[in-house]
């Protein structure tokens, strides 16, 4: 039995969304990797809780460019026969990898069991992944939406009318909002440090929305597969649904604001429409008018992106664990002695911290570079 997919023409790969991971991950590289945490521009901070900025829309691009992919690879496997049972064992066992790399970044090197937290980028990539992927496999298209709408209605209403003890419902401070209580009471110490023990920005009940974000990516992938079909080209559908989102996230947000810790429906809406946005660009730049020379780096990234995720997360945390003698008697972090002395001296602090971050983003690009033209593809 085949994969249940809507028919399609032959899929073909986009260079464009090619880029458009890669903007997802050279994008996620340079967020996470300031000379200093203490020195960073506003635009390259998450929001502090509700709002958005810049940051804030890297890592759903990346889980709406996930849903993208899936629409061509699953057409793709379709069309040569395999079915149903395999393309989900398929899902599962990248789901499986996904989530083991994602527990070895944090487990590396102390191996504490008691604390180490359970789940994280990777750990949500795999469960959004295996998710999505088994709702496409086994639902039509039609019942597809209806859980994408679903999970951003049920999630919203939880929030707004569950009562969480102690705080009562619809309390969407840190400490108070259900997603933050049900990870303390299930994962406990296991949840990550950053929040100091209240809430997990990648915790278990906000993954439901955060489902909907690739399976919006899914949709946007079908429209490009059959772009053929309609009276108006698939970039201008997409940047005209964009525009409508980011809308729609602005309205919603009145309601039940933009949060990403807590990946509020209106964060999905405003997001998805910036990726529908940002994607239907690059595609008629690159896909439609031929302009792809400026994108090769990334195209490049986008090609390798768990790889250079997973690399620059290991190799950033292996120098802030190196320490180094320095003068007077101490010592210090690789990782800070190369930002001190490498960019404070001549670009200072907070520039230093941008150029550090910067230089970051161009080492990757180059291990990138060599991988491809060594066609070396390590497919996660």
């Amino acid at each position: 039995m085949s994969a249940h997919l809507p028919p399609s023409a032959r899929p073909a790969r986009l260079a464009s969304l090619d880029a458009f991971r890669g903007l997802a991950i050279a994008g996620m590289i340079l967020v996470n990797n300031p000379g200093s945490w203490a020195h960073v521009y506003p635009p390259l901070r998450h929001a502090v809780w509700h709002g958005a900025t810049p940051t804030d829309l890297v890592f759903p691009f990346f889980l709406f460019g996930i849903g993208v992919a899936m629409s061509f690879s699953f057409a793709a496997r379709a069309s040569r026969g395999d079915s149903r049972g395999r393309l989900w064992r398929h899902v599962l066992v990248r789901a499986l990898i996904l989530y083991g790399l994602g527990f070895l970044m944090v487990a590396i090197p102390r191996f504490d069991f008691a604390t180490v937290r359970l789940v994280g980028v990777l750990a949500r990539i795999a469960m959004v992944y295996l998710a999505a992927g088994t709702l496409v496999l086994f639902l039509s298209r039609r019942a597809v939406l209806a859980a994408m709408l679903a999970f951003l209605a049920v999630y919203w209403a939880l929030m707004a009318w569950a009562p969480v003890p102690g705080f009562g419902a619809g309390d969407l401070s840190p400490e108070g909002n259900l997603a933050a209580w049900l990870d303390r009471i299930i994962l406990g110490p296991h949840m990550w440090s950053g929040g100091g023990g209240v809430y997990d920005p990648e915790g278990l009940l906000s993954t439901m929305p955060a489902v909907s974000s690739t399976l919006a990516g899914l949709f946007a992938g079908d429209l490009l597969r059959t772009a053929g079909r309609g009276r108006w080209p698939a970039s201008a559908r997409l940047v005209v649904l964009g525009a409508l989102l980011v809308g729609v996230g602005h309205l919603w947000d009145l309601a039940f604001p933009i949060n990403k810790p807590i990946w509020t429906s209106s964060y999905v809406a405003y997001t998805t429409g910036w990726a529908l946005l940002v994607l239907g660009s690059l595609h008629w730049v690159i896909d439609v008018r031929g302009w792809r020379r400026w994108a090769r780096p990334l195209e490049i990234y986008g090609v390798n992106a768990i790889t250079m995720f997973v690399a620059s997360g290991m190799l950033a945390k292996t120098l802030i664990l190196w320490r180094v003698p320095v003068e007077p008697e101490g010592t210090t972090s690789a990782y800070a002695l190369i930002y001190q002395s490498a960019f404070v001296r001549w670009a200072g602090p907070l520039n230093g911290s941008l150029a550090f971050a910067v230089a970051t983003v161009l080492f990757w690009l180059g291990v990138a570079w060599v991988m491809h033209a060594r066609r070396i593809f390590i497919k996660v």
